[in-house]
């Protein structure tokens, strides 16, 4: 069986995306939210325009067998896609180790691709009280924490990060965010800073920090075995 993966876009290389392997990331195309600040706006629509043949990737990554420790699916949202657990089969069939970049928009589905994958990257959004603010999705939220749940039982390997636009944070209500999380158990925790160059809400071109900045990012590094700011 051959997977049929849409992917939206390819990085052939990154040392980021996987902590400590070198890896290559696919972007699967089509996201069920709407983030106000999505830096990849084109990925949002089920259909893109530059998709890749799912062969053409297999192509490239025969290419990279030793070369490459890992394959990172990002998106978008790649839990979305019913094609998912048979390309990671393909991947793992070729040597790669396989990272995921997910929201946990859709928390079952989420679930069982858990046991398919070395390590996550999880996108927290906000408290679930206030994710349909970023996401414009109602029961956002509650999804997202959902798939933490999942992610955090299944024993993977995992960061948590969030990506904050201070027009949508302030530093009290990021800070309490954090405290939930870390009661949750989480233990490595990475604050992204917003790029605004692109984001599919336009309207928030400027994310400028609160004045305290340094004193949250103290409190956060106490808080948290592993905290990592991103710029």
């Amino acid at each position: 069986m051959t997977a049929n993966l849409r992917v939206g876009g390819l990085v052939p290389l990154t040392t980021l995306d996987f902590p400590d392997h070198l890896a290559c990331v696919l972007f699967c195309q089509g996201c069920g939210w709407r983030c106000r600040y999505c830096h990849n706006p084109q990925l949002i629509p089920a259909c893109g325009a530059q998709e890749r043949p799912w062969e053409e990737i297999i192509d490239f990554l025969k290419q990279r067998v030793g070369l490459l420790d890992a394959v990172v699916f990002s998106g978008g949202e790649p839990t979305l896609q019913l094609a998912l657990p048979e390309a990671i089969a393909q991947v793992r069939a070729m040597g790669f180790k396989v990272g995921l970049h997910s929201a946990g928009i859709k928390p079952r589905l989420f679930r069982q691709v858990l046991p398919l994958v070395d390590w996550v990257g999880f996108d927290i959004k906000a408290l679930p009280e206030h994710s349909t603010l970023i996401t414009g999705v109602e029961g956002s939220g509650q999804a997202n924490w959902k798939s933490l749940e999942h992610l955090l039982d299944s024993g993977v390997a995992h960061e948590c990060r969030t990506t904050v636009h201070w027009h949508l944070f302030d530093a009290d209500r990021l800070w309490q965010m954090a405290q939930r999380l870390r009661r949750q158990g989480v233990e490595r925790f990475v604050v992204q800073c917003v790029r605004t160059a692109r984001m599919l809400d336009e309207s928030l071109s400027d994310s400028r920090a609160p004045h305290d900045q340094l004193r949250l990012w103290e409190r956060m590094g106490k808080l948290f075995p592993s905290f990592v700011l991103r710029g």
